[in-house]
C-alpha cells in the first residue's frame, strides 16, 4: 500500500508540470493556425505597401513597383545581370545564381522599367505597371504575399496622378473604409439609388426579386 501510495503521490507532484507541457503545446498549436489563417490572407505590409524579405525588399504604389536588392560594396554596373520582360524578372551578378528569378506577379511596360546602382550597395528597380489601379500582392508569383486590403495609398501623391488614375484610387479609398465600417460601398449605394428610383417610378412593381449588377 505504501508503494502505491508514493506513485499517487508522485502522479500528484507531477501533474502540474504535465499540465504546463501540455498548456505549452495547444498555445503552440493555436499560434501556428493563427500564423497560417494569416499568411493566408497575406502579410502585413511594410511601410511602403511591399515586403521585407531575404534577397529584396520592395514598395509599391499604384502605378509602380520599387524592388531594393543587396548586392556587396562596390558593385558596378556592368557586373550586373537585369532581364526585365514583360511577365518576368531576372537579377543577379555575372558569373553567380541569380537574386531574382521569376514569373512577375502582373505585367509590366517593359519600356518605362529602369534600374540602378545606389552608392555601390544596392540595386534600385523602378517597375511600371501596366494596369496602374491595383495593388500587387507580391513581386515575384510564388513568393509571400501582402494583404491587400491593408494597403494605403499615400493622400499627398494622389495630385501627382492622371485625373483618372486619382479617381480610381479615391474610390478604393473610399470602399475600403466603408468596408472595415460595415458600410456599403460605392458601388452598393449606388444600386441602392438606382432600386429607389425605380421604386418611385414604378410603384405597383414588385423589385424583390431583382438582382443589381455587381
Amino acid at each position: 500500500m505504501a508503494i502505491i501510495s508514493e506513485d499517487i503521490m508522485q502522479e500528484d507532484e507531477t501533474s502540474p508540470q504535465q499540465q504546463q507541457v501540455a498548456a505549452a503545446k495547444k498555445d503552440t498549436s493555436s499560434t501556428e493556425v493563427e500564423k497560417k489563417e494569416e499568411e493566408s490572407k497575406g502579410r502585413q505590409p511594410n511601410s511602403g505597401n511591399g515586403l521585407d524579405l531575404d534577397n529584396y525588399s520592395w514598395a509599391q504604389q499604384l502605378p509602380e513597383v520599387n524592388l531594393t536588392v543587396p548586392v556587396p560594396e562596390g558593385t558596378k554596373g556592368r557586373s550586373v545581370v537585369c532581364e526585365i520582360k514583360k511577365d518576368h524578372l531576372k537579377v543577379g551578378l555575372k558569373g553567380q545564381p541569380p537574386i531574382i528569378d521569376g514569373e512577375l506577379h502582373k505585367p509590366v511596360k517593359v519600356e518605362d522599367c529602369f534600374w540602378s546602382i545606389e552608392d555601390g550597395r544596392s540595386l534600385s528597380i523602378l517597375l511600371t505597371k501596366r494596369n496602374r489601379s491595383e495593388w500587387w500582392k507580391s513581386v515575384i508569383k510564388g513568393d509571400p504575399e501582402i494583404d491587400t486590403q491593408r494597403a494605403e495609398p499615400e493622400s499627398s501623391k494622389l495630385s501627382d496622378l492622371d485625373p483618372e488614375t486619382r479617381q480610381t484610387v479615391e474610390k478604393m479609398m473610399f470602399d475600403q473604409r466603408q468596408k472595415q465600417m460595415g458600410l456599403p460601398t460605392s458601388e452598393e449605394m449606388q444600386n441602392q439609388d438606382m432600386l429607389k428610383k425605380l421604386k418611385s417610378q414604378y410603384p405597383d412593381m414588385d423589385f424583390s426579386g431583382m438582382k443589381m449588377p455587381s
